[in-house]
């Protein structure tokens, strides 16, 4: 099932699992209500994965669905990408809605967070993923620009934790925000981004005091798992012969401790680093 929040834009390559270009009218939310024979199946629990439809974000999205969970999974640049994504988990026999949304916007955090909390009646599960990622010198980084990473990259968790905290606290539900090793160390590349996802780790830890005990707020911070779309074979083989563990990883590291959290009742407030011991090698 596709729904809409948002408008339909493509996305810029230098962002990673999200688009946040907005222009013309957003089209009718209708759609998102659930047909008849979508009413909500006894015990199955439900998750939000934005940015849910490329690279981690998909990864997470199917690792859920194989897990036994119903996948709301919000998207802005990659509609078919999103339609592909619900096609696979609806082919393994679990439910998926894409929902488009401009994370960019306060209006659209708000609108997916109501789509996710009342496709299924529930939401026990809310993943942070989306992320703008713009490679800017410090020097070079214009106001628009900094508002628009701090606003998908910052901005928008804490909206969509606040908006759907009541329905995870009804199902003792969780949030798992995805950072990067940028949350940790300065990354001067991409000086905004860095500062938003050591931002991001810090709410973590916030909102898990904030919404204890019903609610717990976790991250992860992964490494190398995923080369930049536009990256050289050199630059990821120099980038394997730094990790410890000696090489990449892959997305399904980032899923698997996704899951981890999500079975670990008594877990908050925590950063996990996924990334073959680059961290501590520094």
């Amino acid at each position: 099932m596709v729904a809409a929040c948002g408008p339909e834009e493509k996305g810029d390559p230098r962002q990673v699992s999200h688009s946040s270009s907005t222009s013309g009218p957003e089209p009718s939310a209708a759609r998102l209500e659930p047909t008849r024979e979508d009413a909500p199946r006894p015990e199955t629990r439900v998750a939000l994965v934005t940015g849910g439809a490329v690279r981690v974000g998909r990864a997470i999205t199917l690792a859920l669905a194989d897990a036994g969970l119903d996948v709301v999974v919000g998207y802005h640049g990659s509609a078919a990408a999103a339609r592909e994504v619900v096609a696979e988990v609806e082919g393994g026999g679990r439910r998926a809605l894409a929902v488009r949304a401009d994370l960019a916007t306060s209006a659209g955090a708000r609108r997916l967070a109501a789509a996710a909390t009342t496709a299924w009646g529930r939401l026990d599960l809310l993943v942070n993923n989306a992320s703008t990622f713009f490679a800017t010198p410090f020097d070079q980084v214009g106001e628009e620009e900094w508002d628009q990473v701090m606003a998908v990259n910052l901005k928008a968790p804490f909206l969509l934790i606040q908006a759907t905290a009541a329905a995870l606290a009804a199902r003792r539900g969780n949030v798992v925000n995805i950072v990067d090793l940028s949350a940790l160390r300065p990354w001067s590349r991409y000086p905004h981004h860095s500062v938003s996802k050591a931002a991001l780790a810090h709410l973590t830890r916030v909102a898990a005091r904030s919404l204890a005990p019903r609610v717990r707020v976790n991250a992860i911070a992964p490494g190398s798992v995923l080369p930049e779309e536009d990256a050289s074979p050199e630059a990821v083989r120099a980038a394997a012969a730094r990790i410890p563990l000696g090489g990449w990883g892959s997305p399904a590291d980032v899923a698997r401790t996704v899951l981890f959290l999500d079975r670990s009742p008594f877990m908050t407030g925590e950063v996990i680093v996924v990334d073959g011991g680059t961290h501590a090698a520094t």
